[in-house]
């Protein structure tokens, strides 16, 4: 450890401090805070590592042979088949170590990518999936008592995509899926299986794959430019997308023994520079760029998905006068808002209903007239029906009596003609 710290600023540093209103001080003893960052190393290393790989391309294009390439290890998985209706996602998690430093490994492949005869939302899936992790990771900020110690981030770091090395340039599938996805993920584009491509044809097939990228507007991770070694980041930055061949069977070159591929012509060095790219590749994902990767993960994409979903919520960071506004006050404005159009709701709802009841009540009056003079109606036509039953009863009546009168006079008659006949008969005797 020093024992003597001086602080020396050069006059340009001085005059931006200056102009911050911040004083600029030399130390005139070792105070210890220069082992902060050693702090920070031995936290890092008791927590632990997580790093998130979506690795997107069709079935049986070396996916998990690069998988198992990079990490030097057999992940013992099952192979996928072409006969998948849908595309879908397989999901697993691996906890690696490498000396003392552990890594908590989640690999994310896709599967029957590209396998369908309709390919139209074959990219759905993933979009969804990458949505999925920023909902999970924005609904635990948003929790009231968080707990991020215990707490696994999901969210992709990188997205591998395998580009098809038989084709003159990408297809239509990996251009619309690149383009939906390159605002939510660090997209590195790979050419797989690389050995298909000669030497003389691989430059061309790589600055078709840019120019094409160009030209829709595909945003890929760019490596940052380092201040020390700004010639390197830019040179492999020219050299994307990575040239890559997966193998873990060690064959013999010379003396000793090496990852690659044996062919009849010679062996292909997965780990030689001048055979492919693979380890550029894994340079930058596992040595010299994962934070840069989990940082822009963070900064960039996982920001842009809260703020659009925070807006969409109605949050704002300025109130109408453009002025800047507190989250309680937001919260008190958005409250109002909500209770005012509660209200409103509420009083639409009492307006309809008594219209409704109103509409109700109308209805049953006219029907209740109609019964009404339906009934009067009957009533009448009853009173005529009995009135002539009346009318009808009384002419029988006189009809009968006028029988018996008739009847009567008729006995008598008769009764009369033969008394008579029979007086006629004595006087004869």
């Amino acid at each position: 450890m020093a024992e003597k710290s001086m602080d020396k600023s050069t006059p340009h540093e001085e005059d931006t401090l200056r102009e911050e209103n911040v004083r600029c001080l030399s130390l005139l003893s070792h105070f210890g805070f220069e082992c902060l960052p050693r702090q920070l190393v031995n936290k890092s290393i008791k927590n632990g590592f997580s790093f998130n790989i979506l690795c997107v391309g069709e079935t049986g294009i070396g996916k998990s042979t690069l998988i198992d390439t990079l990490f030097n290890t057999n992940l013992k998985e099952h192979k996928s088949s072409h006969f998948h209706s849908t595309v879908g996602l397989k999901i697993q998690t691996h906890e690696l170590q490498e000396a003392n430093v552990k890594l908590k490994l989640t690999v994310v492949k896709t599967v029957g990518y590209g396998d369908q005869i309709n390919r139209e939302g074959s990219y759905q899936p993933i979009v969804d999936y990458l949505d999925a992790q920023f909902e999970a990771y924005l609904q635990e900020e948003l929790k009231i008592k968080r707990c991020y110690e215990g707490y696994h981030d999901s969210r992709v770091h990188v997205c591998l995509y395998f580009i098809s090395p038989t084709g003159h340039s990408l297809k239509s599938l990996d251009l619309l899926t690149m383009k939906m996805i390159d605002s939510k993920v660090n997209i590195v584009p790979l050419i797989a299986k690389a050995d298909a491509v000669s030497k003389t044809d691989l430059p061309k097939l790589k600055s078709k794959i840019l120019s094409e990228l160009a030209d829709w507007g595909i945003q890929i991770y760019q490596i940052p430019v380092d201040d020390t070694t700004p010639e390197a980041s830019s040179s492999k930055n020219g050299q994307l997308p990575f040239a890559v061949v997966g193998s873990l069977e060690e064959v013999k070159v010379g003396k000793r023994m090496v990852r690659g591929r044996q062919y009849p012509w010679g062996v292909l060095q997965v780990d030689n520079e001048n055979h492919c790219d693979f380890v550029k590749l894994r340079d930058m994902l596992l040595y010299t760029h994962t934070e840069d990767l989990k940082e822009q993960t963070h900064t960039r994409h996982y920001e842009r998905y809260r703020c659009n979903r925070l807006e969409k919520l109605g949050f704002t960071d300025v109130g109408p006068d453009n002025q800047p506004i507190s989250f309680q006050e937001l919260y008190e404005a958005k409250r109002q808002e909500f209770s005012e159009q509660c209200q409103r709701e509420e009083e639409q709802l009492k307006q309809r209903f008594r219209q409704l009841v109103k509409e109700r009540e109308l209805a049953f009056k006219e029907s209740e007239q109609e019964l009404q003079e339906k009934f009067e109606h009957l009533k009448r036509v009853q009173q005529e029906e009995t009135m002539k039953l009346e009318k009808a009863k009384r002419q029988l009546e006189e009809e009968i009596r006028e029988f018996y009168k008739m009847k009567e006079a008729c006995e008598s008659q008769q009764t009369q003609a033969g008394t008579t006949a029979k007086k006629d008969k004595e006087r004869k005797k």
